[in-house]
């Protein structure tokens, strides 16, 4: 219960700035928000994995909190740079890229199926 209490309160915390965010930028024709907020993620999880890993940090509830609550809250985007990333440094290029692009056109087409079935009901 203790976990699922870390990654919550990481959550809610990165939904509220992923929220101040979209309210702080405004997007125009091109969404500076969402773009922001991806990059910004992905910089978080680069440095809260990299840090655990300098630091041979073995809190897990700290990692849940910080990676899996926080920035899962604030963009699951940076989830998916770094299991990229870690798919690369295990030399599984094929398997990287082939997540990349499946994630993005199939992403894509989800949500316009879905946006469309709305439409239709």
């Amino acid at each position: 219960m203790k976990t699922i209490l870390y990654i919550a309160l990481g959550g809610a915390l990165g939904s509220v700035l992923r929220y101040l965010t979209s309210i702080i930028i405004k997007a125009n024709p091109f969404p500076y928000a969402t773009f922001v907020t991806n990059i910004v993620g992905c910089l978080l999880i680069g440095l809260f994995f990299g840090y655990f890993e300098k630091q041979n940090l073995l809190s897990q509830d700290l990692k849940l909190f910080l990676i899996t609550g926080f920035c899962g809250g604030y963009t699951t985007f940076s989830t998916f740079s770094l299991e990229n990333i870690q798919l690369m440094q295990n030399n599984q290029m094929f398997t990287a890229v082939l997540y990349m692009t499946l994630s993005i056109i199939l992403g894509v087409m989800a949500t316009w199926v879905g946006l469309n079935l709305a439409k239709a009901l």
